[in-house]
């Protein structure tokens, strides 16, 4: 059965999943990079973003990487991270932050309060806009996963979204050992235990330590 999954997540030590003043030029926040320098150095970042070189870490934070692009048919991604253009679309020239072929390889749904038109893009990417709300995504998601899993690549506010829902089945995240103080905090207002989750793993990695939740049976 298709799951939805977030995977290789990154927080800090006090909750915040991005930093503040986000924008085109700190599309992560102010300091957000922080959070995620425990992907940089692996093999799976530089074969996705480095043009194949074959460098790059194959340690325990490399392994937790990878396992997140395993057994996926789609995405579902909010607004903010497909770009920074806010209200309705002026026109099609946004295409996302990652050039000409992204790194998804499968639909994309895209949540957004204003219609666009699908988006084909090289290497088997398509981003279809929903206006519909998170239940609609998931649903579309899971119809053109064809049996395999939904993977809830972000940001912030669109994972809270689907906790309070309670429609995520398994998250992972990558707790980096830093303070932001500021910004997006994923946790905050929510009550995992009583939305029915609990921690079932956790793994130490080179630069962060991967924490895996699920839904009680």
């Amino acid at each position: 059965m298709s799951k939805l999954r977030v995977q290789s997540f990154s927080v800090s030590l006090d909750g915040f999943g991005a930093g503040p003043a986000q924008d085109l030029k700190n599309p992560l926040g102010v300091r957000g990079p922080e959070l995620m320098e425990w992907v940089f150095p692996t093999r799976m970042f530089h074969a996705m973003h480095g043009g194949g070189d074959g460098g790059g870490e194959t340690g325990i934070d490399n392994t937790m990487a990878e396992q997140g692009f395993s057994n996926l048919g789609a995405w579902i991604l909010g607004r903010n991270m497909f770009g920074p253009v806010r209200g309705p679309w002026p026109d099609d020239s946004w295409k996302g932050w990652w050039g000409d072929e992204p790194p998804y390889h499968t639909p994309v749904f895209v949540l957004t309060h204003h219609p666009r038109p699908p988006l084909a893009m090289k290497g088997g990417t398509e981003f279809r806009f929903v206006t519909e709300g998170i239940h609609a995504a998931l649903e579309q998601a899971k119809a053109a996963a064809g049996g395999r899993d939904v993977r809830l690549g972000g940001g912030v506010s669109t994972v809270r979204q689907y906790l309070q829902a309670g429609l995520i089945d398994e998250l992972h995240l990558a707790v980096r050992p830093v303070l932001m103080g500021s910004g997006e905090n994923l946790f905050q207002g929510l009550d995992l235990h009583a939305l029915g989750y609990e921690c079932h793993r956790s793994v130490p990695g080179e630069r962060a330590t991967h924490v895996f939740l699920r839904k009680r049976a």
